[in-house]
């Protein structure tokens, strides 16, 4: 039947699948300023919440669950809240796992420069699995220049510290920040590369109304990136976290009621549209010259194997990858066989 080439795309799903993942946002909990580009309450859909209503949000919002699942504390620095506060709130999260009959996983996000050893030892005594730093950049002018309050060299520390803890680490990226160029975004991905976490989101920067961001881009001082630029940015980035065993869980901000967009590199399916890039191109770069006789590839790449709008159809024609030679199945990697 030809040459056969197997080659992997993404890590193996893990086996039992993981639970749903239940978000409770908490807009600026904790956030010591708001940053340049931030408006949680739009990019949330939810009002900021005040110390005093933390444990309140969290309990109405698993109160709503029917379990089991997992949980992620999101929006804010859960880990500048006050201590008896943070603790209270995880006490609550597990104790509705408990009544779910089934033990997810506890996330939070965090700044990079409101942990320390014992406060992430702490975090895993109280049932804590994973923690996603919102790193946005591991430049330190970059990061200088949209008020984050922290340095490149702080951020490499802290994802240390994270591992140091026995826990997992997430990485949050948000590629397009004032200053920051491809070359930056190049850079970030390396540092990511060697700060092997478990999870990366990506958020390229956009310009929300409402934000310190906006002015500087009405006074003409900020250009945002083009979408196709970034899409190709993201696509050149994912295989290579792919192949590290790194999972992108989200890229883009999701659409929310009152998201006032002025400008920037947003799209609905941002994130299909630059996996589709980042497929198509690992599948032109094995088959080259060659083209594909048959392909079996796992069921979870059918929605990105011919792309937003089916813009990937024409490109992977060429290839001789057409829907009549292509099987989806649970096998973990793609598997071409080629003339």
């Amino acid at each position: 039947m030809g040459n056969f080439c197997r080659f992997q795309v993404v890590p193996a799903p893990p086996r039992p699948a993981p639970l749903r993942l239940v978000p409770v946002f908490l807009p600026y909990a904790g956030c010591p300023r708001r940053c340049l580009y931030c408006h949680q309450a739009a990019q949330t859909g939810q009002r900021p919440v005040s110390h005093a209503d933390v444990l309140g949000r969290v309990e109405r919002t698993l109160a709503r669950v029917q379990g089991p699942a997992s949980i992620g504390l999101y929006g804010g620095s859960f880990t500048a809240l006050p201590e008896a506060l943070q603790r209270q709130v995880l006490e609550c999260a597990l104790r509705h796992m408990d009544t779910w009959g089934a033990r997810g996983q506890v996330r939070l996000s965090t700044r990079p420069d409101a942990v320390s050893p014992q406060i992430l030892q702490r975090l895993r005594r109280w049932g804590v699995d994973l923690v996603e730093l919102g790193v946005q950049s591991f430049d330190s002018a970059v990061l200088g220049r949209s008020g984050r309050g922290y340095t490149g060299a702080q951020a490499h520390a802290a994802c240390r510290m994270v591992h140091d803890a026995g826990l997992e680490l997430g990485i949050q990226l948000l590629p397009g920040l004032p200053g920051h160029t491809q070359a930056h975004w190049q850079e970030d991905v390396e540092c990511t590369l060697a700060a092997a976490p478990k999870v990366v989101r990506i958020y390229p920067c956009v310009v929300v109304e409402g934000t310190p961001l906006a002015r500087l881009y009405a006074e003409g001082r900020y250009q945002p990136w083009e979408l196709q630029a970034t899409v190709g940015l993201v696509a050149e980035a994912l295989p290579r976290l792919w192949r590290r065993g790194i999972r992108v869980i989200r890229v883009g901000l999701a659409p929310q009621p009152g998201f006032l967009l002025q400008a920037g590199p947003w799209h609905p399916a941002l994130g299909n549209m630059a996996r589709s890039v980042a497929v198509a191109r690992m599948l032109a770069q094995v088959v080259g010259v060659r083209r594909v006789e048959r392909m079996i590839a796992p069921r979870w790449v059918q929605g990105d194997l011919w792309g937003h709008g089916r813009a990937n159809a024409p490109v992977l024609a060429r290839l001789g990858i057409v829907p009549r030679r292509v099987i989806f199945d649970a096998n973990e990697g793609i598997r071409v066989w080629m003339t």
